[in-house]
């Protein structure tokens, strides 16, 4: 601005937006099946939302996805690290495990959000050690989970559980469950047989 209240432009450059590029790229997938429904292809009753690298293709995709509160009963939603398929068997996730939240219904858009600007974020401080998260509408709760390598790992373990209960504001009386993805191979179940942490 010169002194006479003018703009001078002669000296401005214009240049491109900036990106603002995640340490990783992520891959969101949705799951829905009907009460009753057997899913015998896990895998395969998965459908790729989207995959991105920045912050603003993120919030791209992000605001068009419906709102937790807003799927049918019976869905899930994945952000997985790009490249890591969203199941126990994957050679990443394999000898790791997942945290467990179980949220009374309504709260769920709230918290998935939270953890998953968290997640992208980069602010679990554990190097590489988060896969991804899910989010599982079900009809009396919701149930929300992160997903990590290494499940023998206790000190990163807790490490992670502390970060969940900081990033959702959780009580500090909140109770979470861990389970390995070893334990959900062998019972063939995601939330049964679970370790619970006070």
């Amino acid at each position: 601005m010169n002194f006479n209240g003018s703009i001078d432009f002669t000296h401005t450059q214009l240049t491109e937006p900036s990106v603002h590029v995640l340490r990783y790229g992520w891959v969101f997938w949705f799951m829905h099946r009907s009460p009753g429904e057997k899913i015998t292809d896990y895998e395969g009753a998965m459908k790729k939302i989207a995959t991105f690298k920045t912050v603003e293709e993120f919030w791209a995709v992000y605001s068009h996805l419906r709102r937790p509160s807003d799927l049918p009963n019976i869905s899930d939603y994945h952000l997985f690290k790009q490249g890591v398929r969203p199941v126990w068997e994957d050679d990443v996730n394999i000898n790791g495990g997942k945290w467990i939240v179980r949220v009374k219904k309504g709260l769920a858009s709230r918290y998935w959000e939270s953890l998953v600007l968290a997640i992208i974020g980069d602010q679990f401080d554990v190097d590489d050690e988060i896969c991804g998260a899910v989010l599982s509408i079900r009809g009396s709760e919701d149930i929300i989970s992160v997903w990590n390598k290494t499940s023998s790992n206790g000190k990163i373990n807790l490490k992670i559980r502390d970060t969940i209960k900081r990033h959702l504001n959780l009580p500090a009386e909140t109770t979470m469950e861990y389970k390995t993805h070893n334990d959900a191979l062998r019972d063939k179940s995601s939330f049964r047989n679970t370790d619970v942490f006070r």
